[in-house]
């Protein structure tokens, strides 16, 4: 089976470097991980001891932000090295002053994995949610570097648990402790005979209460508001935007006092003018930021990367994309600040997003007339956002029961 991984490995980085003739993400791919080891050399002392978070992505990274600079307090003159995946995590946290370096991992060959393992020598290295590699654990594991998975989530359809799934929980017996997020995953781990496990719950309810209790003061945003009540599309896609204009423009039909915020995933001139034309009126951040006055438009786009959670503060009811394709975004930046929820069909992967429609502060949606009715019915429904405070606010403390875990190992 190593050898099908390795395989399929050497595919992905082919595939990658056909996608970059036209694909800005590989290509920022490949050029980011482009003479790297060099570029740790320079940065990295490798007689030194460093604590090694990785992150998939900016919203990993976010989730375990909280264990990240609570570590770091704890102990300042410990040296933390970042890496990330996916250029969307990297881009945006290149220079985050927290760490000594922050970096793309390279791609989890055999000999990339001795190389960066020699080259940040780790004293721990932590895991956020879901990111497996065969020959990063495995060399962690021989160079008896302790290796922890924080907010961790499993399902049963995973090849983990699968009767041919063998060589994948190899990868799982190179993980010295998992904190996970809900009781299936335990569930789920102890049915392969994995023990070294206990429910956590998830480090993003510490970030996002954090960030609710703090958030960064934006005026052209508050000037935009108002005093009107503000409907907010955060982290959309096409077919979310297609919904939500449908949903403007019956509004502002029926003159209801309501003012609208889209802050798309994607900020590309092409997609933000397809926006543009989607929704007539509409204005972008950027230009009523220039002009520093109050807006006649009802919408606001959003055309910049870094506000959204912020941008919560100012909002009521909440719409969170992602739901008609891989899954939704996240839904607690938004349910921290007291706001329902509405979000697309494909949540199922989502324990929050489960939980919140249980506890009524969420409604799942998949046409026009059922995103109509759900923001008729969150509208009245004055319960909806004390539920969501709510939620946050109980579901806190994760990082503290894995900070205190931890302290035995550093």
């Amino acid at each position: 089976m190593l050898w099908l991984y390795n395989f399929g490995i050497s595919l992905y980085k082919l595939l990658l470097q056909v996608a970059s003739l036209f694909n800005s993400k590989a290509k920022l791919f490949l050029k980011g991980r482009k003479n790297l080891f060099h570029t740790i050399s320079k940065r990295i002392n490798p007689s030194e001891k460093h604590i090694w978070f990785h992150f998939a992505s900016l919203g990993e990274f976010e989730q375990g932000r909280p264990v990240l600079e609570n570590l770091k307090e704890i102990y300042p003159d410990k040296k933390i090295v970042i890496t990330f995946f996916s250029p969307s995590g990297y881009e945006i946290r290149k220079d985050y002053a927290g760490a000594a370096g922050v970096f793309y991992l390279p791609l989890d060959t055999k000999k990339n994995a001795e190389e960066f393992v020699r080259l940040i020598n780790p004293e721990i290295a932590i895991f956020t949610k879901y990111e497996f590699w065969y020959h990063y654990f495995s060399v962690l594991h021989r160079h008896n570097v302790p290796l922890f998975l924080i907010s961790g989530i499993f399902r049963p359809n995973q090849l983990f648990f699968k009767w041919y799934g063998g060589f994948y929980r190899s990868m799982l017996e190179c993980v010295n402790y998992f904190f996970v997020q809900n009781e299936e995953s335990v569930r789920l781990l102890n049915s392969i005979n994995i023990d070294n496990v206990s429910l956590s719950g998830d480090t993003r309810f510490d970030r996002v209460a954090e960030n609710a209790q703090s958030p960064k003061h934006l005026q052209a945003i508050a000037d935009f508001c108002g005093s009107s009540k503000v409907f907010i599309a955060g982290s959309t896609w096409p077919q979310d935007e297609q919904l939500i204009a449908m949903l403007i423009a019956m509004l502002i039909r029926e003159n209801q006092d309501w003012k609208f915020i889209i802050a798309p995933h994607e900020i590309g001139a092409a997609h933000l003018d397809e926006i543009t034309n989607l929704i007539p009126g509409i204005t972008r951040y950027t230009r009523l930021e220039v002009i520093n006055t109050d807006s006649n438009s009802r919408v606001l786009l959003i055309d910049n990367i870094g506000m959204l959670s912020s941008i919560y503060q100012y909002g009521d009811i909440a719409y969170i994309g992602g739901g008609f394709g891989a899954g939704i975004h996240n839904t607690l930046e938004a349910a921290a600040f007291g706001l329902p929820v509405i979000f697309g069909p494909k949540y199922d992967k989502f324990q929050e997003a489960k939980d919140l429609i249980r506890l009524g502060a969420a409604i799942s949606i998949s046409t026009p007339t059922a995103l109509s009715a759900a923001f008729a019915k969150l509208q009245q429904d004055n319960s909806a956002s004390a539920a969501a405070w709510n939620y946050v606010d109980i579901k806190k403390g994760s990082a503290q029961q894995i900070l205190k875990y931890l302290k035995d190992f550093i």
